[in-house]
């Protein structure tokens, strides 16, 4: 599995994102991608509670803990690598979470213009 470039949206070197709780589709702390990451867990956001909420109601709860799976469940205010078409969706809905550009992907580019992400760019 060859991983991509570990570049941001800015075209700068990618940051971590979250190492508590220790998040990305690698679980290094970085929204790191690979051709494998279906997903495309590339958008390093920020959860709030109405976000929470909607990802639940569209049936991916991320709030609650999964211990067999080692998910200890977020929280608002966690940073987590969100899928980049979910953040797409939740920004369409109007309750989409905020992001950190220097720990987002640049691969998130594929899906979501700079454009939206810059909306929410804390």
């Amino acid at each position: 599995m060859k991983i991509d470039p570990s570049v941001n949206v800015l075209g700068e070197p990618l940051i971590a994102c979250s190492s508590d709780p220790l998040t990305g589709y690698f679980r290094n702390g970085a929204c790191d991608t690979c051709d494998q990451d279906r997903g495309s867990h590339t958008v390093c956001a920020v959860m709030t509670a109405e976000f929470l909420a909607y990802s639940k109601y569209v049936g991916n709860d991320l709030s609650t803990p999964k211990p067999e799976w080692g998910f200890p469940g977020l929280n608002p205010g966690d940073q987590w690598c969100l899928c980049a078409a979910r953040f797409l969706q939740a920004h369409d809905e109007g309750c989409a979470p905020q992001v950190s550009l220097k720990a987002t992907h640049a691969r998130a580019l594929d899906v979501v213009p700079l454009e939206i992400l810059r909306r929410y760019a804390v």
